[in-house]
This record gives structure tokens, C-alpha cells and sequence, in this order.
């Protein structure tokens, strides 16, 4: 790992602020080893930096903590802001749950119990995923013990989807030609 250059500490920010700018710009937790040779620091140093830097954002109204998690130390979110992460961050789905969320789309509404046989039993954490991002929505069925499942208007916004069924239309004229 490449060592940063040493800091003039007359004219440059204290440690913890270094501190602070090399764990936001790795974007993960970083051991107190992996930061003590980022900085060309000893451990020691690192850790009171780090204290103080936790002991600023405990005591500032900020939206960012600094947390020690089992592989490092990391600048996050703190708890409280975690409901914005679903409405303003592009959500991460795997292509299991885009060919389950593919399927729902195309057949909406469908019987979850469908969906399974269409798609097997993996679906059923995909639906959960779905739903918690808000792209799926479900539905009790009135006799049965099934549920509906359908596409969101979060669907429509977040794939820029207006009308499902002319794309199919207009996909399926254009196979017949």
C-alpha cells in the first residue's frame, strides 16, 4: 500500500480530519493497521485520532458517524438517515431478483404461488427484496392463501416504464413482421 506523504503539521489538518477524508474516499472499513500505513503513523497515534474523531461526530448534529465494525473502522450513515437509502440510492438487485422482478412485470398481476413455479423457490427472498425496495407490491388473496403480487408506480419511475403493455405491444408487431 502506497504510504501518503508525511504532513507538515503547522500548516496541514490534524491527523483526525486526514483521518476523516482517507475513510470517506475508501468508501469501507479500514483497519487501524491499514489507516496507521496510509498515514506513516504509529498505531498508537492512529487510535487516539480516531477516538477524537468519533468523540467530534458524537457530539456534532451530523448525519455521519465514525463506527468500529469487526473489519475496521468506517464512516457511515448513521442509523436514523438509513430510510433515505431506499428512495435516493439506486437500488443493487442481483439478476435473480431483475428476472423475478422481469416476470412480475410482465404478468402483473400474478399469484406468488405462480411466480414460484415459474421462477422456483428462490423467488420467495426475491419477492421480500422487491417489495422492500418498493418495486413489488402484495396482496392477501381473498380466497386462498396466496398473494398477489403486482408492479409499484416506483417500478414505472425507476425503470422510466410509462406503459408495460404498448413496449409489449409494440415489441411483439415488430416480431410478426
Amino acid at each position: 500500500m502506497k504510504q501518503l506523504p508525511i504532513p507538515d503539521l503547522t500548516t496541514s489538518p490534524r491527523l483526525a480530519t486526514q483521518i476523516e477524508a482517507i475513510l470517506y474516499l475508501k468508501g469501507q472499513p479500514m483497519t487501524l493497521a491499514a489507516i496507521a500505513e496510509q498515514m506513516g503513523c504509529r498505531g498508537k497515534d492512529i487510535k487516539d485520532a480516531l477516538l477524537e474523531l468519533m468523540d467530534d461526530y458524537a457530539h456534532r448534529d451530523s448525519a455521519l458517524e465514525i463506527v468500529e465494525t469487526p473489519s475496521g473502522y468506517s464512516l457511515q450513515l448513521r442509523e436514523t438517515f438509513q430510510h433515505f437509502m431506499h428512495h435516493l440510492v439506486p437500488a443493487e438487485l442481483g439478476t435473480g431478483a431483475l428476472r423475478t422482478l422481469a416476470a412480475i412485470a410482465l404478468k402483473s398481476p400474478i399469484l406468488q404461488t405462480d411466480l414460484i413455479d415459474l421462477r422456483g423457490s428462490s423467488a420467495y427472498q426475491q419477492v421480500q427484496e422487491l417489495v422492500q425496495f418498493g418495486f413489488v407490491r402484495k396482496r392477501r388473496q381473498a380466497e386462498g392463501r396466496s398473494y398477489w403480487l403486482e408492479i409499484t408506480s416506483k417500478f414505472h419511475q425507476y425503470f422510466e416504464v410509462d406503459e408495460l403493455s404498448q413496449i409489449l405491444q409494440a415489441h411483439s408487431s415488430g416480431e410478426e413482421e
